[in-house]
């Protein structure tokens, strides 16, 4: 059944509300979340108190001012500078430059751990550009030969953009390319901030490698958004959970093997569930 605030998504049920808004909690009384559209959820996910004011063991990374490069070391403002020299940023409709696009996903991919790379079959790849359904998509053209080599996708709500998606061409990383996109995203949206929207880059990342979020704290003033994250398990599967917990510690060395990595994912949020 389909059940307002909430969506099935990699065998959970999350909510479909603002990270700053609470979900309703009434599917869960009356038990109706376990019979939700997409399939039946091993867990319900959702967090409480957003933005608290103190530190706990999960977040939301959020842009909520609008940006100011005189704020920054000189350093950080030199590679924001050096960037916009070398990239010229605009909007692109992606369905026209599905190829390009193409090309810098698998370039960007291949510097990832093997077990984390998504699928890059071409003709299943083209055609989800072709589909896309984001607010805004930006380009980055480096200005020596106007070619594409990297991409941001931008989804809007009423109150907050979910920076979804940004990838680039490793060996252009050097001229700050990744500075460039996100400086003119956020200067696209001073207004959008000053009115007391934000831009957010999403929850803690539990299962992939990255160091994006903090560079955009470090680089552009992001924050962490403090939070509470809850979770309730399907009661057919739940004595797994708790029997697996035990051994954790030895269930992370065997993070090689996919079907284990998206179990230690779990896990690690139990973790984080338990110790709030």
């Amino acid at each position: 059944m389909q059940i307002d605030g909430w969506k099935y998504y990699n065998h959970a049920a999350i909510p479909t509300t603002a990270p700053h808004e609470e979900p309703s909690m009434e599917p869960i009384d009356n038990g109706n979340i376990w019979k939700i559209d997409g399939g039946q959820p091993l867990l319900i996910r959702w967090t409480t108190d957003f933005d608290c004011g103190y530190e706990t063991n999960w977040w939301y990374v959020i842009k909520d001012t609008p940006f100011d490069i005189s704020r920054l070391k000189a350093k950080r403002r030199y590679e924001i500078n050096k960037g916009n020299r070398n990239f010229v940023i605009k909007e692109i409709v992606p369905a026209e430059w599905c190829e390009e696009i193409y090309k810098v996903a698998v370039a960007a991919y291949e510097t990832y751990p093997k077990s984390y790379r998504p699928c890059t079959e071409y003709n299943t790849f083209i055609n989800n550009i072709k589909s896309w359904g984001f607010y805004k998509v930006y380009g980055a053209f480096f200005v020596e030969d106007d070619t594409l080599c990297g991409y941001a996708c931008l989804r809007k709500e009423p109150s907050y953009i979910d920076f979804c998606v940004m990838k680039a061409i490793p060996e252009k990383e050097k001229f700050g390319i990744n500075a460039a996109m996100v400086s003119k995203i956020l200067y696209d949206h001073s207004d959008f901030l000053k009115d007391g929207g934000y831009i957010c880059d999403g929850a803690r990342s539990i299962q992939h490698e990255t160091a994006f979020q903090e560079y955009l704290e470090k680089y552009f003033e992001f924050r962490k958004a403090y939070c509470h994250l809850s979770i309730i398990y399907n009661p057919k599967y739940s004595w797994v959970i708790r029997a697996a917990y035990k051994f954790r510690k030895i269930l992370n060395k065997l993070a090689f093997i996919p079907v284990i990595r998206t179990a230690n994912a779990l896990l690690k949020m139990e973790e984080i569930n338990r110790g709030k």
